[in-house]
C-alpha cells in the first residue's frame, strides 16, 4: 500500500470570486463572456483535475450570485433571516422580501428549485441568455414595478447548510468547494452544527415560510392578502405537502398555484391516481385541496409545443398541464413560462369563482408487440425478449 505524506499531495486549488480575475466580463447584452474570446462563455471542464474545475466553477457561480443579489436589492428587495428573530451571528437562512409585504393585497411566493441558489432560476440560462433572464431579476422587476399592490417573497430552497466559519448559509455545491488541506482531502464533515433551526431541508424551509412569514399570526403580512405560489420542481412539492396537511387554515388565502416541472403526483393530494371501476376520472371533493389543485392550479412541463399548449399530464399531477416551450432542459421551463404564470394569476385573482375546466390529453404510444406480450405475461425474462427481438428481425 502506498502512503503519501501531506507535502507530497497536490495543493487545493484557489480561485478568486471576481469575474475579471477569473477572465470574464459582462457584455452589453448582459451576457458573461471570456476576456480572451468575447464569443465564448464559461466552460466548466478545462482541466483534467475535477477538483480544480469544481472550485473554479463555484467561484464563478458565487460571482453571479453577488451580481444577482445586488440587482434584486436595487429593485427593492431586502433580506429577511429565518427563523424570524435570528441575529446576524445566529444560524439562519436568508430569503428576500419586498418592502410592501405588510400592506399589499396580493403576495407572490416563489419556491425555487433546491438545486439553485437564492434568486437564481438556472445557471444554464444565465450562461446562454443573460444574467437577468436566467435569474429572478426580471420577474421581481415586473411584479414590483407594474403591480404596486403585490408583494414578493423569494424563498431560499437551495442554501440550507450553515457554515459556522463564514457565518452564512450555503448550498451543498458550495460546501463541497470549501478549502481543504490538499486536493486529495474530502470536504469538511457536516454535523448538527451545520443545521439551521426549522430549516434543515427544503420541506422545513417551505413550512417555515408559511408559518413564520405568511401566517396572519406572524403580523408580517396583510391578513386579507391573497397568495399566488410559483413552485419550481421540489419547491412546488414542498408547497403541496404542507398545504394538503393544513388546507383548512389556508384555503381562504391561496389564490392560485403554478408549477414548473411539477414533482407532485395525485397521491400527494389525497386522491387515487387511478381510474375508477366505471373508467371515470376520480373527481375531487369540492372544497378539498385536490379540488383546488384541479381548478385553480396549472403545471408547465418539458415540451416542444408552443407555450401554454395543452399537453398530457393532468392524470399524473391532478391539474391541467401545459407546454413550457422548452424541449430539452427541465430547469429552463420556468425561464420561458413565468410571464404566462403571472398573466394567469391576474386572471384567477380577478375572479374568485374562476375554475379551470379540466382536460385530459392521452399520450400517444406506438404499438410494440414485445411490450404487449410482456404485459400479458407471455414474456417474463430478458432472454425471452431478446429471442422475440431476433424473431421480429427475421420476420421483417
Amino acid at each position: 500500500m502506498l502512503v503519501y505524506k501531506k507535502k507530497d499531495l497536490p495543493p487545493d486549488p484557489v480561485h478568486p470570486t471576481d469575474l475579471e480575475k477569473l477572465g470574464f466580463f459582462i457584455n452589453d447584452q448582459d451576457q458573461i463572456r471570456q476576456i480572451a474570446n468575447a464569443e465564448e462563455g464559461f466552460k466548466f471542464k478545462i482541466n483534467a483535475n475535477e477538483r480544480w474545475n469544481d472550485v473554479r466553477g463555484n467561484s464563478f457561480n458565487e460571482c453571479i450570485q453577488r451580481i444577482v443579489t445586488s440587482r434584486l436589492q436595487e429593485v427593492g428587495l431586502s433580506t429577511l433571516r429565518l427563523p424570524l428573530g435570528s441575529q446576524p451571528k445566529d444560524k439562519h437562512v436568508p430569503i428576500l422580501v419586498s418592502p410592501n409585504l405588510r400592506t399589499a393585497s396580493r403576495i407572490t411566493l416563489i419556491l425555487g428549485s433546491p438545486d439553485q441558489e437564492l434568486g437564481i432560476w438556472t445557471y444554464r440560462s444565465i450562461a446562454e441568455q443573460s444574467i437577468n433572464k436566467g435569474s429572478m431579476v426580471e420577474i421581481a422587476r415586473e411584479i414590483l414595478t407594474n403591480k404596486p399592490d403585490t408583494a414578493l417573497i423569494i424563498a431560499n430552497m437551495g442554501q440550507l447548510v450553515y457554515h459556522c466559519g463564514s457565518g452564512r448559509a450555503m448550498s451543498q455545491g458550495t460546501w463541497f468547494a470549501l478549502p481543504v488541506e490538499t486536493a486529495a482531502h474530502p470536504p469538511p464533515r457536516q454535523t448538527w452544527r451545520n443545521l439551521i433551526p426549522r430549516n434543515t431541508n427544503w420541506r422545513e424551509h417551505a413550512k417555515c415560510i408559511f408559518e413564520d412569514v405568511l401566517a396572519p399570526e406572524s403580523k408580517m403580512v396583510n391578513p386579507e392578502a391573497k397568495i399566488d405560489i410559483i413552485g419550481v420542481e421540489e419547491g412546488g412539492l414542498g408547497a403541496v405537502e404542507y398545504l394538503v396537511e393544513n388546507w383548512k387554515s389556508w384555503n381562504s388565502s391561496i389564490s392560485g398555484i403554478c408549477f414548473s416541472r411539477p414533482q407532485h403526483h395525485k397521491h400527494h393530494l389525497g386522491v387515487e391516481d387511478e381510474l375508477s371501476a366505471s373508467d371515470d376520472i376520480t373527481v375531487p371533493e369540492t372544497g378539498s385541496f385536490a379540488h383546488f389543485i384541479s381548478t385553480r392550479s396549472r403545471a408547465y412541463v418539458l415540451s416542444d409545443e408552443p407555450l401554454q399548449w395543452p399537453v398530457p399530464g393532468t392524470l399524473e399531477h391532478g391539474c391541467n398541464t401545459y407546454s413550457g416551450n422548452e424541449p430539452v432542459n427541465h430547469e429552463d421551463v420556468i425561464v420561458s413560462s413565468w410571464k404566462s404564470m403571472l398573466q394567469w394569476f391576474d386572471k384567477v385573482y380577478a375572479d374568485p369563482a374562476y375554475e379551470e375546466a379540466e382536460f385530459v390529453i392521452e399520450e400517444t404510444v406506438e404499438d410494440d408487440e414485445g411490450w404487449e406480450k410482456w404485459r400479458r405475461g407471455e414474456v417474463d425474462a430478458i432472454d425471452d425478449m431478446q429471442k422475440l427481438a431476433v424473431t421480429d428481425e427475421l420476420e421483417s
